[in-house]
């Protein structure tokens, strides 16, 4: 087991300070473990959930066939032309930045809408940073909503057998859906405090031209698709991604039989984040390895022994600690491999693993927008105002990160006891 650890350990620095090569770390632990007899050569493909692997493939597709239709600039031009001022335009924005993100990719997202959010600041004259900013933390808190939403969501999905209907209705209870959403709406005070001062008219033409309606067409067939095979419990393991799979194929043929635009396909099959893949691949045998050595179980005995047996305690524990870790390392990773031993708190406590899974996804994914690293969308946001000549601070980041972050922690994280520990 203290092999196993180690390698875990030496796996998860790397992976901190060497972002840009994470793939390639995590398929080397995996290698390692199997050759130093940790986890067995036979387990390795049952390790990797292939489930999990084809959604974010199909997913990605999709989205990049939605994102070139242009459908989402359209949808927010037309939002933006029924408000009154610039401080309702950036409320707007950032909530339809965070019902995209549900469905569609956070980088994705802000790609699509910090374009609008500098060309409003530009014909006003006024300062773009706090919109950008807005629009990026909004994208992130609502990737918990759906099981296509974000990474960690389709990993919870996968690990705990949630289909997309058990993201709104789990049980027999409100779920995962309802406590981001209240968390997006005491958003709303949040911004219209910080931008209070910002009561200038605004003045939007609905330039963009939608020529293509089947993007928008899949990415509602493949939503309600998902929504369809939740029908089914006892459905093949494969069902979920095989649905992303093939919608995106037929875009893809679409794009090359009916609309001639090969390039478009090109695109779209670029779009498949290979390094996301690769890394998730890595984590899931190097996880299995640490599962089969006992490291998981003696990290859940840990975490008992801190929290004790109390369930509000403990829900607390996890909850603080993954807003404050994913503030500072990636979600996707952490959310990984805290699964399994969320799992194995629950068994140590007797009690079912549903809340400490809510908890974990509601710290996870929020986390990241305590600090401008926390997550890819953030600094995705940054750099595109670095280039358009505005310099971010932290304070300016955490102006709007802190308070944002905060309250929909909170408000997130009070429903969900309510819902699901009392």
């Amino acid at each position: 087991m203290a092999l196993a650890l180690g390698i875990f350990i030496v796996m998860y620095g790397l992976l901190l300070f060497l972002p840009n090569y994470r793939p390639y770390i995590a398929l080397g632990a995996a290698v390692l473990f199997v050759l130093v007899g940790i986890l067995p050569i036979s387990h390795v493909l049952g390790a990797i959930n292939r489930n999990v692997i084809l959604m974010l493939a199909g997913t990605m597709m999709v989205v990049e066939l939605f994102i070139q239709s242009q459908m989402p600039m359209l949808m927010a031009e037309k939002l933006l032309q029924m408000t009154p001022n610039v401080k309702w335009a950036v409320i707007v924005l950032s909530l339809f930045a965070g019902i995209v993100s549900a469905f569609v990719d956070n980088v994705a997202t802000l790609l699509m809408l910090a374009p609008i959010g500098l060309s409003v600041s530009k014909k006003l004259n006024i300062n773009p940073i706090p919109i950008i900013i807005s629009i990026s933390v909004s994208s992130n808190l609502q990737g918990a909503a759906t099981l296509v939403g974000d990474t960690t969501s389709i990993l919870l999905g996968a690990y705990a057998h949630m289909s997309f209907n058990d993201f709104f209705f789990y049980q027999g209870r409100l779920s995962i859906a309802f406590s981001t959403e209240i968390g997006a709406l005491l958003t709303i005070p949040v911004l219209l405090f910080l931008f209070r001062k910002e009561n200038e008219k605004v003045s939007v033409q609905v330039e963009t031209k939608v020529m293509n309606l089947v993007p928008s067409g899949l990415l509602m067939g493949m939503v309600a698709s998902l929504i369809f095979a939740s029908q089914f419990e006892n459905k093949p393991e494969l069902t979920n991604g095989m649905i992303c799979v093939g919608f995106a194929l037929f875009g893809l043929l679409y794009e090359v039989l009916i609309r001639k635009k090969k390039e478009n396909a090109l695109l779209v099959m670029k779009a498949i984040d290979v390094k996301t893949l690769l890394l998730l691949t890595g984590l899931f045998i190097v996880i299995q390895g640490i599962t089969d050595a006992g490291v998981i179980t003696e990290i859940a005995k840990l975490f008992v022994k801190i929290g004790g047996h109390s369930v509000l305690l403990m829900y607390v524990l996890i909850l603080v600690v993954s807003v404050v870790l994913s503030a500072f390392v990636d979600n996707i990773p952490y959310v990984a491999t805290m699964l399994p031993v969320v799992q194995g708190i629950a068994m140590n406590m007797g009690i079912q693993p549903t809340l400490l899974y809510f908890g974990l996804l509601i710290g996870s994914t929020l986390g990241g927008n305590l600090t401008p690293i926390g997550a890819t969308a953030n600094i995705t946001g940054i750099g595109i105002l670095n280039r358009a000549g505005y310099e971010v601070s932290t304070k300016d980041f955490m102006k709007i990160g802190i308070p944002f972050t905060l309250v929909a922690v909170i408000g997130g994280g009070l429903f969900t006891w309510f819902i699901w520990g009392i």
